[in-house]
This record gives structure tokens, sequence and C-alpha cells, in this order.
């Protein structure tokens, strides 16, 4: 966001609407014109924020940007009135006056050039001066003998158009422009503006033919809600269904409460002026204010769906991004198949290719034996520690077989999720770094590497093919882009990266990072060998000092020569820790490992004009744990091997699943049958539930017991809540 963009009015209004004080929002604006991360500014620019977290950083960073297009469009809107020398004081006043889009529109509407209409017909009829006359409504005009005044003569020279052959054409006439004058009227558009989102009801209907194919939106095909409650997945069924002309859709109040507020606004007697604009309200509002009222109404909703599906999608790919990993093991990938076989892989501590084969475990005794020598022996050989296998077609009969298998040591055998595998084996990412192997060894490869590092490899794929988002291709894309990045960049950063084996994608992420710096440290580093000191980055070619402050502190070196390089303390801070050490007669390696020495600083006496208390405590809290993940240790997890398939499942049993997907009505839990179950909302837990991410996260093991199996549209119907009718 430029400087320029934003003012201190801007900093004002997001400041009262956020709750929190100028002075934070103009510091935290200031770090991001500079350059500064969201992640970089939570972290170490504490002192300047007043601790402000990612999200309040974030939120100020787009409510700026919104009020910036909102000036943007109020310069425009002016300088179109000026150079049609229709600016006045009054209306210029108004326009600086207006805080939405929407009232801004308001204002301009009257001046905006218009496409050709009813009105403008009459006015260049020359009605105009009876509508004005009929609008003022004193009771002693008479509209019917006003309007013959208009009437065209007989002997007219008048263009036809132009002409008004009856008074009933001169009155109509007037009314379109009085219609068109209310349309415009900003007070009447924000009183009705309110009354459809307040009362408004969205219905829909099925289309004429379309019950059959349009059977999913069977829910919809008489229904009708408050727009106002209407979830956001219901309103985005809704609009759906309609993009594919299965349903017929409207958003509108009770019509007599639109009426009688744009009569109490318009009509000021009983005279025969007055019901003449009464009659012009009716019209008017049904043709013009009605349409335009929905338009904005369905649009808002659009937008307020968007953002809460936008929010579900971002919370869940945060918690698959930060689910636990495995960690630095030597695996066997195995990515199952019937009848192409299974292709499996074997990969180092690092994640690095070694040995890849195929196997067919389910194609006769000769071949089942075949598959069951090569495991044992690529388990023994590379002294593997944990199988992955993908959780696709054919996986759990691949999991029941290596179960069945004697392998020597203690191996661990994991149902990998591998969602968007198959988009990361057919990338060019893949193609570069596997370039003579097949498609399906690199999704082996994949399946493989999530286990070990689901964040380091799921940043290789777009997050709208990972399978956590709810309407995803239905909400606003460049929303949607923006969220799941920020989503992205904080994972990365707040776990941190290690400079020396990290990918380009991964190191892509890093606070401060472009693509093509990440390119150069890999490259970097393959040339001259691992980086020992962060400092060293300052070599890389195009990674200068700013690019350094913004990334240094999110990059580790693991056993590198400095202790400090391996913890999230920023170089501009080593010194403070340098004079914690100095000041207790010890080396800043003992300082990191003793608890007791640590116990004896007193931050207070270490606060400088540029390191404050947040900051100190933050230090000291990393030197306690240097470089410390902050995901969840790994434990292995087992589906039940009696079930594996719909006709397994019986209503009544009970199982183990892992939440794979988290939406606004309910959760899908993965139960090893290749059909993920619905935990409805109603479902979660034995209390109310709003938000169900209140209840579960994706990646989480739950306890579910089955209500419903339909085989036919394989649909599971699943519970988390007590059963009842069991004794506690």
């Amino acid at each position: 966001m430029p400087a320029s963009s934003w003012t201190e009015r801007h900093v004002a209004q997001t400041a009262r609407e956020l709750g929190i004080n100028a002075a934070q929002v103009r510091a935290t604006a200031a770090l991001l014109d500079e350059g500064a991360t969201v992640p970089f500014v939570a972290r170490y620019r504490k002192e300047a924020t007043g601790s402000l977290d990612e999200v309040a950083i974030a939120a100020i960073r787009d409510r700026l940007a919104q009020l910036g297009a909102l000036d943007l469009r109020r310069q425009a809107i002016t300088a179109s009135l000026e150079e049609r020398d229709l600016l006045t004081d009054e209306l210029r006043a108004r326009l600086e006056s207006a805080e939405t889009l929407a009232v801004l529109e308001d204002v301009y509407l009257p001046f905006r050039p218009k496409r050709r209409t009813r009105a403008s017909v009459a006015r260049e009829r020359g009605l105009e001066p009876l509508a004005e006359l009929i609008l003022r409504q004193h009771a002693s005009v008479n509209p019917l003998t006003e309007a013959a005044q208009y009437v065209t003569p007989a002997d007219s020279a008048l263009a036809e158009e132009r002409r008004v052959p009856s008074v009933e054409v001169a009155l109509q006439g007037a009314r379109d422009i009085i219609a068109e004058q209310i349309n415009d009227d900003a007070d009447a558009r924000g009183r009705a503006r309110r009354l459809f989102w307040d009362k408004g009801l969205l219905t829909s209907e099925v289309r004429s033919g379309k019950a059959e194919s349009g059977a999913k939106y069977k829910d919809y095909f008489e229904w009708s809600e408050p727009i106002r409650s209407a979830p956001s997945h219901r309103v985005l069924a809704v609009l759906r269904g309609e993009d594919e002309e299965i349903l017929r859709c409207e958003i509108q109040p009770p019509e007599a409460e639109a009426l009688a507020i744009l009569d109490r606004l318009f009509v000021k007697g009983t005279n025969p002026s007055a019901e003449q604009v009464r009659l012009a309200i009716r019209d008017g509002y049904k043709r013009l204010l009605a349409r335009s009222m929905e338009t904005e109404t369905r649009a808002e909703a659009k937008k307020r769906a968007d953002a809460a599906a936008i929010q579900v999608f971002s919370q869940n790919l945060r918690q698959l991004l930060l689910a636990p990993p495995l960690g630095e093991r030597r695996v066997l990938a195995i990515d199952p198949g019937v009848r192409t076989g299974c292709k499996t892989v074997v990969l180092d501590a690092q994640g690095r290719l070694v040995y890849d084969t195929v196997i067919y475990p389910d194609q006769g005794q000769q071949r089942s034996r075949e598959a069951t020598d090569t495991l044992t022996r690529l388990v023994g050989q590379y002294q593997v520690e944990a199988i992955a296998i993908g959780n696709g077609t054919g996986g759990r009969e691949t999991e029941a077989f290596v179960r069945k298998l004697t392998l020597p040591g203690d191996v661990a055998v994991v149902m990998v999720n591998e969602s968007g595998a198959s988009v990361y084996s057919a990338s060019e990412v893949a193609r570069a770094e596997f370039p003579d192997r097949d498609i399906t060894v690199r999704g082996a490869v994949s399946i493989g590497r999530r286990l070990m590092d689901p964040l380091a490899e799921l940043v290789k794929i777009d997050p709208k093919s990972i399978g956590v988002g709810q309407y995803q291709h239905d909400v606003d894309q460049d929303d949607l882009k923006q969220a799941l990045g920020d989503v992205v960049l904080s994972c990365v950063n707040a776990v941190g990266v290690e400079v020396n084996t990290a990918s380009k994608q991964l190191l892509g992420y890093v606070s401060g990072l472009s693509a093509s710096v990440a390119d150069n440290i890999v490259r970097y580093r393959n040339e001259h060998g691992p980086f020992k000191r962060r400092r060293e980055l300052l070599k890389v070619p195009r990674l200068g000092d700013k690019a350094f402050e913004q990334a240094a502190g999110f990059l580790r070196i693991r056993g590198g020569a400095d202790p400090l390089d391996a913890s999230s303390v920023h170089p501009e801070s080593y010194a403070v820790v340098d004079r914690m050490a100095h000041d207790l007669g010890v080396a800043v390696g003992e300082l990191m490992r003793e608890d007791a020495l640590r116990a004896k600083i007193e931050p207070g006496r270490y606060v400088t004009d540029k390191v404050g208390l947040p900051t100190l405590r933050d230090i000291l809290a990393e030197l306690a744990k240097p470089g410390r993940d902050p995901r969840q240790a790994f434990e292995v997890f087992r589906f039940s091997e009696d079930v594996r398939s719909l006709d397994d499942l019986q209503p009544g049993m009970t199982l183990r699943g892992i939440v794979t997907n988290v939406t606004a009505f309910g959760a899908f839990v993965d139960i090893g049958v290749h059909q993920d179950g619905l935990v409805h909302i109603s479902q979660l837990a034995d209390r109310f539930v709003k938000d169900p991410n209140e209840v579960v996260r994706v990646h989480q093991a739950v306890d579910v017991r089955v209500l419903e199996v339909d085989l036919r549209r394989k649909r599971i119907a699943l519970s988390m809540r007590r059963d009842r009718s069991q004794p506690r």
C-alpha cells in the first residue's frame, strides 16, 4: 500500500472501527509502507505497534486499502462533476462526508450520466416543469388541467418523439420523472437499503423442467429465509443453483413497508397532486428502486457469504499446514493403484528420493509374494522408520496388506491424505525436481513428504487444490488468493525455515523473500555449500539489507557457527543477548542451555529506545526453547481394521476418524471407507455449537458414531454426540 494512499482521516476511522489506538494504526501503516510483512511486524516490531497480532495487522492493512480505494472513487466523481460544472459546495461536502461506497454512489447518482430512460424521454418532451409542479403537491393545483397545457397541438411541427399526444401521456411522463428522482434520492435509497437488509427474504424455487437434473438443489426448490441471517453456505448454494439455471431466486422485503417508507418521505397530503406522486412511487419502486436495491443486497449478501467461506477455508488451511510432522525419518511411501500397481518410493531423512519401484499386492499369489519380499527388503535395506500410504482408491486394502507383513524394526504404518498430490505430480515444480521420473512416482514422493513435513510439501500446491475449502470456486477469487496467501505466509514464518535444506518453494514464503531470491538462495547453497551464519545470506545475489531484515529471524541454521542462528532471535537483537551473557560471565550457548542462568536476568535492565519489554520477553522465551516448532507432536493414527468400505458400515457403529474439512454446517470425517462422512453442526457436541471450529479442527482424530448410510447417494451421516441409548 503506497504511503500516499492513506491519510490521518483513514487512520482515525480504522482505529475507531477496529477498537484500537490511532498511534498503533499509524505505526503499522508506516511499517507496511516500508515493505514490512505482516509476520515481521507482528513478531519483531511489537514496541511500535503495541504488540498487535497478525489478525489485527492484516485488518489494518485491508481497511486502509479499502478507504484508499474509496478516496480514489471520490476523487474520480469530484473530477467528473467539476468537468461538467455541477460541483457545488454543498455537494462537495456531501461527497466528503460519505464513509461508504454505497453512500458515495447515492450522492452521485442524480448527476451520473444516464442512458436514455423513460424520464429522459419525458424531459425531452418538456415535461420536467409539470413534474416539479406536481411534486410540490399544492392543494390548489389540478394535475389534469396543468397537464393539458403540455399536450402537443395537432398542427405542431415537433418531431414525433417529442410530441405529447394526450393528457395521460403528459401525466405519465411527469410521473416517470418523479419516479426517477425518488429512485435517485440518497435518503430514500438509504432507507430502502436498510429495509432490504433488515427484512428482505431470500426465496428460491426450481425452474420449470429442472427438478430432475437439479436434484442436488432439492432443499432449495421451495425455500425462503431472511437474508440477514442466512448462513453463508446456503446463500452460496442458492446463488450457484441460480447460475446453473436450476433455481430462480430473489430478495425482497414486504412491499407494503417499502411503499410506506417512500410515502412518508414524498407524499405531503391527500390532494390530486399527492395522488400522482403516490402513483409515481409505486411505479418507480417496482421498476427502479426495488431492482436496484435487490442487486445491491445480493452483492452485499454474496460479499458477506464470501468472507465467511474464505474464513472457513483459511482456518482449515492453517490447521492442515500446521499438522504434526513426523520429522526427519526415513520413509517408504506407497501410492496405491489397483490395475497399474502401487508406486513405491523410499525417501531418506531429508526427503530425497533414493529408490522407486512398483508392487502388485492384489494381483495373484505370485505377485503378492513378490510385493512382500520387496517391501521387507526395502524396509531392512534402507532402515525405513515409517510407511506412508495414500488414502485414495485401494488405500485401505494396501494398508491391510502392509500391516500383515513381518517387517524388521518398529515401523509405523500411516494413512496419508493425498488430496492435491496429483496436482503436484503434474506441476512444473515436480517436473523440475524429478525430470526423469514418472508422474506416479512424483505422487508417491509427495505422499511420503507430507508425512514427514506437511507444511514443507503442501506449500508446493495451490491451496485451492488441497481439498479443505467451502464453495471455493464461487467466492471472490482475488479475496481468496489474498487470504490463503496470508495463511501460508503466517504458517511458514511461525514454524521457521531451515535455510540449508528448504526447497525454493518453501523459502519463497519466508518474510521478505521473493521467488527469485529464494531460487538464488538455493543456487548459492548448491554452489558454496551450507550456510554457516545468517549473515552469509547477504552474499546471495539480490538479497539486500532490507530483505535480510525481513527474513533473517524466520530462517534457521542448525549446527552453525552461532547458536542464536538456530533460534527466532533476530540478528538485530544479538547484541542484547551478548550483553546478558557477558553480565553473567557465560557464553551465549551456556545461557541458552541453563534455566538457572536465564532466571537471573532482569529484562528491565536491557530496555533501550529500540528494544522494549515485549521484545525482551520474546528473546528470553526463545532462549529457553531455541527454534521450537509450534506444531504438536506426531501421533500414529489407525482406522478400524474391520471397516474398509461403505458396505461394512452399520448405524450405531462407533469408529475412529480424521477430520478432513470443516464447514459452516459441520465437519467431514474420513473413517477409512473412501467416502467422508458428515457430522452435521447439530451433531458435533451435546451443547449448542455456533461455529464448528469451536469443536473440531482439520486433521484432528475424533470418535464418531454412524447415524445413517445412504449407499445409493454414497452419503454417511455421523455424530459426535453422546449416545443416550447407552449407559453412562
